[in-house]
């Protein structure tokens, strides 16, 4: 779980401006995702001033401002100023109150600013820095995009996790990570994964040796990050072992507090894997749109058995 952020890394992921305190930039930290509006404080009520948040001002914040005197603006922006606050932040491209200014470089606190609607920076930004500062873990396997459907492919090492993500890239899928894939929680109902740093765009082929795959295959061979919707074991297979063979025995994998539906496919010479996963992938999103292959195949197997039951019948 990352500790912090920078706020200099927030403005380039976000694309704010900053209008003082560049040389704060990477001074200050952002340790919540949580942003406040602080509209009570500008009143003067302090009981509960969340002073380690990025304190965010919309039409609303700096409409009011205005309306108050010189000293009073200054008197209360000095009062947000905290040590620990990370920056201030205008929206919808508004110019910033030269008290804000005087009170924030007084102590180190970068004022930054963007066009966007306030709504939107909020969203924009806690959605970032929830990504950032998200509990993290790392798994074994291969992460890759599939018609936009990320599919974490896992089994022993191996067994091919590799090999068939490079036959997916050529098929003109893309890779997100291979062998280590670093993933957290995003919401509810979605984890992410992502490459370590180290391993970005980086592919391991026993007896060739680690290649590029952006470099050999381009910029539209790889992707940065994406939620993972679909987990792929391989296993060797074994006579003595029964695999799913109608699709109707469901399974899932939990990765934090979200359960992942997971498939197990059984690798055997001769089967193409890179196939399979790419059909696997196809069929989930089927399903996910509401046709099931297997309850045709029951429906049609249904009808049999009740005509087959009524010519004996008649």
């Amino acid at each position: 779980m990352a500790d912090s952020v920078t706020v200099g890394k927030l403005v380039t992921a976000t694309n704010l401006e900053v209008v003082s305190g560049s040389d704060y930039l990477n001074e200050r930290r952002i340790e919540v995702s949580d942003i406040s509006r602080p509209g009570l404080e500008l009143t003067g009520y302090f009981n509960y001033y969340p002073h380690e948040r990025i304190q965010l001002f919309g039409r609303t914040e700096i409409s009011f401002a205005r309306n108050m005197t010189s000293d009073e603006r200054l008197l209360i922006f000095k009062r947000m100023a905290s040590e620990d606050t990370p920056a201030f932040l205008v929206s919808r491209g508004f110019e910033p109150p030269v008290e804000m200014l005087d009170a924030a470089g007084a102590m180190h606190i970068p004022v930054l600013r963007s066009k966007l609607p306030t709504t939107r920076l909020s969203s924009l930004i806690t959605e970032y820095l929830d990504g950032q500062l998200a509990e993290r873990r790392s798994m074994h396997g291969v992460l890759v995009d599939i018609y936009g459907l990320g599919v974490l492919i896992t089994g022993d090492s191996g067994v091919g996790k590799s090999e068939t993500a490079l036959e997916l890239v050529q098929r003109g899928h893309r890779l997100i990570a291979d062998d280590r894939v670093d993933v957290y929680q995003q919401d509810e109902q979605t984890v992410v994964g992502e490459a370590p740093a180290i391993l970005s765009h980086l592919l391991e082929i026993r007896g060739i040796g680690i290649i590029d795959v952006m470099n050999l295959f381009g910029a539209g061979a790889v992707r940065e990050n994406t939620s993972i919707s679909l987990i792929v074991h391989l296993e060797n297979w074994s006579p003595d072992k029964t695999f799913d063979r109608l699709g109707t025995g469901e399974q899932s994998q939990q990765i934090f507090d979200v359960p992942v539906p997971k498939i197990t496919v059984p690798v055997k010479v001769g089967r193409n894997l890179a196939i399979i996963i790419e059909v696997a992938a196809m069929n989930f999103r089927a399903k996910s749109m509401g046709y099931d292959a297997t309850k045709t195949f029951e429906n049609n197997l249904n009808k049999l058995i009740q005509t087959n039951s009524g010519d004996e019948n008649a």
